[in-house]
């Protein structure tokens, strides 16, 4: 649920608006004998590849809605890669034939080429800032614009545009920006949106980023989460290992219980939170 904003909003350089839409994606074309269940699936996975096309940041283009679904989806979402643990997550979902969406940033750059990895795999690649660091990204709006631009200049270079979907460091109900910069959350959630990104929070969180250090309990964390949505992001942290250990098991519970996992488009009910600055 969204909280109004009355602070007004801090008007970004004009380099923040020269961003790309354009895409390498490609998918071959099933051969003329194989089975018609092979090639409905090359179409459908060749239309899901087509329309990422429109998962480019363009200013000015409304992006997304936030109004619920009565479908039963999880869409598993992974913060702070890509790093050592990326390759093992992909491995997963490809196991269970799910999707998920990564929100990276730029701190082990080591890893950058598993952003190409994941998008090839189908996987929905979004921006967490490049440096993650609140005294930095939260300095200002034109601090916050700069260290966006320098992750999305990343993901360009590894996927061919700068996707629209972001997370704020800390969600967009943090409070410890205030410290840096008081009442910026106010402006930047109005400012990306007119910048043409869409900034998506969470209805589900696993702990791993506070008090759970254990496996079993971010399974049991997101589960319980699960079961009070029909639509749910789970908050989840690619770095963390006894987090991404827990991957599995949630998708067989999901599984079972007749949810689907996908990846985040620009259909996709947002959740978006009060804002606290």
């Amino acid at each position: 649920k969204e909280t109004s904003q009355q602070d007004p909003v801090v008007s970004t350089s004009d380099s923040h608006s020269e961003i790309s839409a354009t895409t390498e994606s490609s998918v071959q074309e099933p051969e003329q004998n194989t089975e018609n269940n092979n090639a409905n699936a090359a179409t459908s996975s060749k239309n899901f590849l087509d329309a990422r096309v429109d998962f480019a940041a363009q200013p000015g283009k409304p992006v997304g809605t936030t109004e619920q679904s009565e479908e039963k989806v999880v869409y598993l979402t992974l913060d702070d890669g890509p790093s050592e643990n990326t390759q093992k997550v992909l491995d997963i979902l490809d196991q269970y034939n799910c999707k998920a969406t990564f929100f990276v940033t730029g701190e082990m750059p080591e890893y950058k080429d598993m952003i190409k990895v994941a998008y090839d795999k189908g996987h929905t690649i979004g921006l967490h800032t490049y440096s993650h660091t609140y005294s930095k990204v939260y300095a200002s709006v034109d601090a916050y614009f700069e260290d966006l631009d320098q992750i999305g200049q990343m993901v360009k270079d590894e996927i061919g545009y700068v996707p629209c979907f972001i997370r704020f460091p800390g969600g967009s109900s943090n409070t410890i920006s205030r410290r840096y910069c008081r009442g910026i959350m106010s402006q930047l959630v109005c400012a990306v949106q007119e910048h043409g990104f869409r900034y998506c929070d969470w209805n589900v969180s696993s702990g791993d980023a506070g008090a759970t250090t254990s496996t079993s309990q971010v399974v049991n964390n997101v589960i319980d989460g699960i079961k009070s949505n029909n639509v749910s992001i789970v908050l989840q942290h690619d770095i963390k290992n006894f987090s991404v250990d827990a991957v599995e098991q949630i998708i067989e519970w999901g599984l079972s219980e007749g949810y689907t996992f996908l990846p985040i488009t620009s259909t996709t009910p947002m959740s978006h939170h009060g804002v606290n600055n």
